[in-house]
């Protein structure tokens, strides 16, 4: 992702193919890895997943920064809390 107003991708995890709860649940774990304040990237394929990364940010405290979807990919960028 090249979006000049996004802040630079620390991680980066695919979960296409997965279906609810898997994206979110492997997200988790990702952001387990990294530090307050550094930035994951998830692209998914399940349509439910926008507002499911909705939920877990305002449930977790975690920032959601950006959601698009491009063609079957939806692409979410989270910021560690």
């Amino acid at each position: 992702m090249t979006d000049p107003a996004l802040p630079a991708i620390d991680k980066s995890i695919d979960t296409r193919g997965l279906n609810c709860p898997l994206p979110i649940l492997k997200a988790k774990k990702a952001l387990a890895e990294l530090v307050s304040g550094q930035v994951l990237e998830v692209i998914s394929t399940d349509p439910g997943s926008l507002r499911d990364f909705q939920a877990f940010t305002k449930q977790t405290g975690h920032s959601l920064l950006h959601q698009s979807t491009s063609g079957s990919d939806h692409i979410h960028v989270l910021r560690h809390r």
